[in-house]
């Protein structure tokens, strides 16, 4: 009988003591996070009261900065700008880049001391948090975008490659991240700023007046925000490629006051535009050429052929001409980057001296490409295969690159009236699929800032 009893109080005890113990262990885990917050709001306390502690941490943490190099040499060109961090395609599509502060550079901004406009592993960067700046810097507030290129800043075609993604990027962004100012390099070498046209096409594209940062301050530079391309197009997709292009036009024919509500002109109209050059490309007799495409143009009705110089005309002229081009005819060479400005589908006829296609080599299909990544259609190049002996000279293309360039009355007729027949029977197709002129209106006076 006494063990039933002691089995039974035994058995009361140990569903008490579980009973009991879910309570206990709360009790318990509550007991030690008060504790640790305790311990936590007093440590916070101490620092708090004791402005010489966090001096200290901030001390500590400028001292952490390094600089390292801006061109570092031991990388392949296309990643030895600042090439401690990898450079990413968001948002999706988009070329590559690298955001400051962000969560790669765990909140820390960018910092560029950029003394030479020489060497580039004389240039330095580093990453820093906002509160603990590097001695002697100086904050730059707004965005930045920062542009590496292995190209020339100031040559129409190279540095239109290199503001594309720019352009695609502050699109992109609803138009809303304007640049409070640009940070220009080439091979990690500073560069002063761009050509003016390439300054006006930048401004009409962000809305925002171009201020390049010079670094000619005794200490380092940070940004409070930053946006840096150091690739050009690489990673930018086929379709935001050509929505930038798009973009960019649309901009700047509102900058330029172009009215966009009937671009494309009468749908039965074709408009010829030559553009000529003066100097080194220039063509020999341009009457002779013009009168060539004028007599072919004549046998189309609505066709009206413009002659213009491309040096005499400020940005937005370029600007208003180009819009109002359905055909480019022009000799290889910067103003052909005015192609830029023409509605897509539009044709371009390009010209060159003796010796390029022989020894030019790719890069005497630059505006090939072009036409492609703006929607145009590039409709072939003709060689000039006459020209003076170079004397002296075994490189033909350091002799003839300069050369002006000649004509071929029946072949330029020939091909003149085959390609301003197929553009202007694309063009009438093109205007009969618009819904309605209404439509045709509003497309063409929105700029798309997505």
């Amino acid at each position: 009988m006494k063990k039933k009893v002691t089995a039974n109080n035994l058995s009361r005890h140990f569903k008490r003591a579980v009973f009991l113990l879910p309570p206990l262990l709360l009790a318990a885990v509550l007991y030690l996070q008060f504790q640790t917050a305790t311990g936590l709001f007093a440590s916070i306390s101490r620092i708090v009261s004791q402005p010489a502690a966090i001096d200290d941490l901030v001390d500590r943490l400028r001292a952490s900065v390094t600089f390292l190099p801006l061109k570092d040499t031991r990388e392949r060109s296309e990643t030895w700008f600042i090439s401690t961090l990898a450079d990413v395609s968001e948002p999706d599509g988009e070329a590559k880049n690298l955001v400051f502060p962000s969560a790669a550079s765990r909140g820390r901004l960018l910092c560029l001391a950029a003394p030479s406009r020489h060497d580039g592993t004389n240039n330095a960067y580093a990453l820093a948090w906002r509160d603990a700046l590097p001695r002697g810097a100086a904050l730059r507030p707004g965005l930045a975008f920062v542009s590496e290129t292995a190209y020339d800043h100031s040559n129409l075609w190279h540095e239109l490659t290199a503001l594309v993604p720019f352009a695609s990027w502050h699109a992109r962004s609803g138009c809303g991240a304007r640049p409070a100012r640009w940070a220009l390099f080439h091979h990690g070498e500073v560069r002063a700023g761009m050509s003016g046209w390439l300054t006006a096409l930048a401004e009409a594209a962000t809305g925002a007046n171009m201020t390049v940062e010079t670094f000619g301050g005794p200490g380092p530079v940070c940004f409070e925000e930053a946006v840096v391309f150091r690739r050009n197009l690489e990673g930018l997709s086929r379709e935001r490629l050509l929505g930038a292009f798009d973009f960019m036009r649309c901009k700047a024919r509102a900058y330029c006051g172009v009215d966009t509500s009937d671009a494309g002109g009468p749908p039965s109209a074709l408009r010829v535009t030559l553009l000529f050059r003066s100097g080194g490309r220039a063509f020999k007799d341009e009457a002779a050429v013009t009168r060539v495409f004028q007599k072919v143009c004549a046998r189309l009705a609505g066709c009206t052929v413009a002659a213009a110089h491309s040096d005499n005309a400020t940005f937005c002229d370029q600007v208003r001409l180009l819009s109002a081009t359905d055909v480019l005819i022009s000799a290889h060479g910067a103003q052909m980057a005015n192609m830029l400005f023409m509605d897509r589908n539009s044709s371009v006829m390009e010209f060159y001296p003796l010796g390029w296609r022989q020894r030019a080599g790719g890069g005497q299909f630059v505006y090939r490409w072009m036409a492609d990544r703006a929607g145009m259609r590039h409709e072939g190049s003709w060689w000039d295969p006459n020209g003076e002996p170079c004397p002296r000279s075994p490189d033909i293309l350091c002799c003839y690159k300069n050369r002006q360039i000649g004509h071929d009355e029946a072949y330029f007729a020939q091909w003149g009236a085959r390609v301003f027949a197929a553009a202007k029977e694309r063009k009438a197709r093109s205007a009969a699929a618009e819904v309605s002129a209404g439509e045709r209106r509003s497309k063409a006076a929105s700029c798309n800032c997505s």
